[in-house]
């Protein structure tokens, strides 16, 4: 199985430049837990912005979230790969990094997230169906 077969495609996103209060509104409406953050330019790195992150950020500043951009706390560059890779390798990232989350990237441009949630419900279907 590859990156590709379980990543999530509609990545959401947020502006570098928007605050902290607009990330958890985003997070908030689209129900997930961390975010893309764009690239200023075309050769710049993608970041991540996470629950955690914010939680950070907010105990940091003591709640003023108004303050802070996105591109001040997130994680950057984000560790990425490409959606060829196979699911194994990805895994053994995650869990001998400690990693929840990786950028798939194509060319340099955003194609896809995968999660470790991602991966383990995936192993969990193929567990579920029967063998033909």
């Amino acid at each position: 199985m590859l990156v590709k077969d379980i990543m999530v495609r509609n990545v959401v996103t947020v502006s570098p430049f928007a605050t902290i209060r607009e990330a958890m509104q985003i997070m908030k409406h689209h129900g997930v837990k961390s975010l893309v953050v764009e690239k200023r330019h075309t050769h710049d790195a993608y970041g991540i912005i996470t629950y955690t992150t914010i939680l950070k950020t907010i105990v940091a500043e003591e709640g003023d979230i108004d303050l802070v951009n996105v591109y001040d706390v997130c994680s950057k560059p984000v560790i990425t790969l490409s959606s060829e890779l196979e699911i194994k390798h990805v895994a053994r990232l995650m869990v001998n990094q400690g990693i929840r989350r990786i950028v798939v990237l194509n060319n340099n441009e955003l194609e896809g997230i995968i999660t470790m949630n991602d991966i383990v419900g995936a192993i969990l279907t193929m567990t579920e169906d029967p063998p033909a």
